[in-house]
């Protein structure tokens, strides 16, 4: 089985899986976006996966997702990993959207790399999108911004131009039960549907626990190993 082979297998099933836990959950399938996680994998699977219909993934490392927005620039690449301030500017080149803003610090240097990619003609115009990651259990060792400092992230969001809040995104500590993460995590994001009066998003759910990502609401659903396989 050829490479391209292998990935449109497993495309087609994550696929029927989100549609089924969709169905099972009462929701409309096409209000969930699949974003395949290439981490560590090879930019050619980006380039099968764009024409088995992928037009946006998920990449972990800022130096990865520069890689392979350079050589497919047709492809969007969101930042899901952490990110260092220092390398603020050149996530804000590429960066389709970033899915883990945690601090304060972090939102300022996205505001400002976001500015000088602007001036320097490297995106368009237009705010970057970012998502809140939320730290359920409030582990400093682990990437998130606890219930507690919520509000203040929120407050140096709203006074950042170039940055646009577009939701929440979490991922689920070892050994706690995936629904009840998803289910504090979908609370937070229509909070801040009430305050923004808009439709924000939730990235929730990967591959071992999808079905219960969708059912607490998520929209965006990022899905490595059960797509791309285990990770060179």
């Amino acid at each position: 089985m050829t490479r391209s082979e292998d990935l449109a297998r497993r495309l087609t099933s994550v696929r029927a899986a989100i549609h089924s836990a969709a169905r099972d959950s009462g929701r409309d399938p096409e209000e969930i976006r699949l974003l395949p996680v290439t981490k560590f994998h090879p930019a050619s699977d980006i380039g099968i996966l764009r024409d088995l219909g992928i037009d946006a993934v998920g990449e972990n490392r800022v130096q990865d997702a520069v890689e392979k927005a350079t050589l497919f620039p047709d492809v969007a690449v969101h930042l899901i990993g952490q990110i260092q301030t220092n390398k603020a500017n050149a996530a804000c080149r590429v960066a389709a959207a970033v899915h883990s803003l945690d601090s304060c610090r972090l939102a300022e240097a996205l505001d400002r790399g976001t500015s000088l990619a602007i001036d320097r003609g490297q995106r368009s115009d237009e705010p970057l999108p970012v998502l809140i990651q939320f730290s359920f259990d409030g582990d400093p060792n682990r990437g998130g911004v606890p219930e507690s400092g919520i509000d203040e992230l929120l407050d140096t969001v709203s006074g950042c131009s170039n940055l646009l809040l577009s939701g929440v995104m979490c991922v689920p500590p070892v050994g706690s039960e995936p629904a009840q993460v998803f289910a504090a995590a979908a609370d937070l994001r229509d909070r801040l549907v009430s305050a923004e009066k808009r439709q924000m998003e939730l990235s929730a759910g990967m591959s071992r626990d999808l079905r219960e990502a969708v059912a607490a609401g998520s929209t965006i659903v990022r899905v490595g190993t059960a797509i791309l396989g285990p990770r060179g």
